[in-house]
C-alpha cells in the first residue's frame, strides 16, 4: 500500500520504518525543517517500563493541589483555557482506581514490548546513540518509598527486574552521588537505560530513507477532508496526493488534522523542561540515569553530556520559560552531582510540549474513518513507547496479528472519557 505518515518525531519515524519493512511505499510529511525537532528533541531519554505510568491516578489531584504554591514543585498549573479546563475535568474523572489499574497494565504491556523492540532494532541495525544501561531511583525519605509500594507490586507481578538498595549500595552503583544529600533508599533497574532519543530518530530516519521512504520537510499538511480523507494537501489550491492509508503521528497538531472528520481527540500540552551541558569531570558525573523521586527530576548521562529533565507544566505560553522550573533542575543536579557539568556556559535549555490524553495511554490503530490510522497521545513517554507502538500500528495496518494485546489502546477508549 501507499501510506502517508504525518509527523517525523520518534513516533513518526519508527512508524515509517516499520511500515517500510513490511513492504509499504511510505512518504513522511513534517511541518518542521528536520526530524525530531519538537517533543523528541531533548527529552530525558529514559527507557524504564516500570516508570511509564498514567498521570491520572488515585490521589494525583490532591497531590497537584498540595504542590501548587511550593517553590520546587514537580507540577505547575497556569490559567487554563476552556479546552484545557475540560481536559482537566476528564483527567480528574480518569483518576479513579479502576481506570488507573487498567491503564497502568496497558502501558506496562506496551512499554515492555517497546523496550524489547528498541533493543532488537539497535542490535540488528547496529545503532549507536549515546546509550548507558541501568536506572537508579533515589528516595530522599522513607515516605517516598512507601508511596511507591502500589506501583512496585505491579512491577513485581509483571516480572520486571529491580532491587531495593541502601544508600551505601546505591553509591556503589553511582559513586559520584553527593554524600551530603540525604538518601534513605534507592530502587535499581539494571535492565533499563537512558539514551539519546533525537540521535536514535535521526539514525533511523537515514536507514528508513535508504529503504526508499521519502521525507518532505517544511510541509504544513492541511486538515484531512471528510469527503476524501486519504488525500494529503499542502495548500488550499492543492488537489491533493492520494494514498491508500494515512497515519497521524503529529503530536499536538493531530487534533487539528482530524478536526474535519468529526474525530475529537482530547490532546493537551503538558510542558516539560530539560537542561543539557557537557561534563566537567567524568568522576563527578553519573554513570547512567537517576531519578529524584521527590522532585520527579531525571539526571541522564548521554555520552559526554549530562541532561537534567523534569516538570509537568499545564497551560501557559509554550514559548515562555518558567524560571522556577529551571531553578529546580539546577538545584537537583547540584544536590546529587555538584560540579558534574559545565552549567556556566553553553547550556542547552529546552521546553517541550508533550501531547497527552487525559487518562494516560496513547491511541494507536484505526480511527474509525476508512484509511485513517492513529499513533498519538504518548505524553512524556513517547520515547519509551515509540518502537512498540510503531510495530503494533504497522502490524494492524498490514492485517497482521500484533505481538501484544492492544486492548484499550484503540479509539473506542475515548468514548469512556466523554
Amino acid at each position: 500500500m501507499k501510506v502517508a505518515v504525518i509527523g517525523a518525531g520518534v513516533i513518526g519515524v519508527t512508524t515509517a520504518y516499520e511500515l517500510a519493512e513490511q513492504g509499504h511505499e511510505v512518504i513522511v510529511y513534517e511541518r518542521g525543517s528536520a526530524a525530531a525537532e519538537l517533543c523528541s528533541f531533548a527529552n530525558a531519554g529514559v527507557i524504564s517500563p516500570g516508570y511509564v505510568t498514567p498521570w491520572a491516578k488515585p490521589g494525583m489531584s490532591l497531590h497537584v493541589l498540595a504542590h501548587l504554591w511550593q517553590p520546587h514543585t514537580p507540577v505547575r498549573l497556569s490559567r487554563p483555557s476552556w479546552n484545557e479546563a475540560l481536559w482537566l475535568w476528564k483527567w480528574w474523572r480518569a483518576c479513579q482506581s479502576s481506570t488507573f489499574t487498567k491503564n497502568r497494565q496497558r502501558l506496562l504491556r506496551l512499554s515492555t514490548y517497546s523496550q524489547q523492540r528498541l533493543q532488537s532494532l539497535t542490535q540488528r541495525l547496529n545503532l549507536d546513540y549515546d546509550r548507558t544501561s541501568g536506572y537508579l531511583v533515589l528516595m530522599r525519605g522513607e515516605k517516598e518509598y512507601l508511596m511507591t509500594q502500589p506501583s512496585l507490586e505491579g512491577m513485581r507481578d509483571a516480572g520486571l527486574s529491580f532491587e531495593t538498595l541502601t544508600a551505601e549500595q546505591a553509591r556503589q552503583i553511582e559513586p559520584a552521588l553527593n554524600p551530603s544529600t540525604p538518601l534513605a533508599l534507592a530502587l535499581h533497574f539494571p535492565n533499563d537505560e537512558v539514551a539519546n532519543c533525537r540521535q536514535f530518530t535521526l539514525l533511523l530516519k537515514n536507514i528508513t530513507e535508504s529503504m526508499g521512504v521519502q521525507f518532505h520537510f517544511n510541509a504544513n499538511v492541511l486538515p484531512l477532508k471528510s469527503n476524501d480523507p486519504k488525500k494529503i494537501r499542502l495548500t488550499i489550491q492543492d488537489p491533493g496526493t492520494p494514498f491508500d492509508a494515512v497515519v497521524i503521528c503529529a503530536g499536538l497538531a493531530s487534533a487539528n488534522l482530524l478536526s474535519h472528520l468529526k474525530l475529537k481527540i482530547p490532546l493537551a500540552a503538558v510542558h516539560g523542561y530539560s537542561i543539557s551541558a557537557s561534563i566537567r569531570e567524568p568522576l563527578d558525573a553519573p554513570r547512567s540515569g537517576v531519578m529524584d523521586e521527590r522532585f520527579k527530576v531525571a539526571i541522564s548521562r548521554l555520552g559526554q553530556r549530562v541532561r537534567v529533565s523534569g516538570s509537568a507544566e499545564f497551560g501557559g505560553d509554550p514559548r515562555q520559560h518558567h524560571a522556577a522550573s529551571l531553578k529546580t533542575l539546577y538545584r537537583v543536579l547540584d544536590d546529587w552531582f555538584p560540579g558534574a557539568a559545565r552549567t556556566q556556559d553553553n547550556v542547552q535549555v529546552w521546553k517541550g510540549s508533550r501531547p497527552m490524553l487525559p487518562d494516560g495511554p496513547p491511541i494507536l490503530g484505526p480511527s474509525g474513518i476508512p484509511g485513517v490510522w492513529l499513533n498519538l497521545g504518548h505524553g512524556s513517554s513517547g520515547w519509551a513507547l515509540s518502537c512498540g507502538s510503531a510495530r503494533a500500528l504497522a502490524d494492524s495496518l498490514s492485517g497482521r496479528q500484533t505481538d501484544i494485546d492492544i486492548e484499550g489502546l484503540g479509539i473506542e477508549r475515548l468514548n469512556l472519557l466523554s
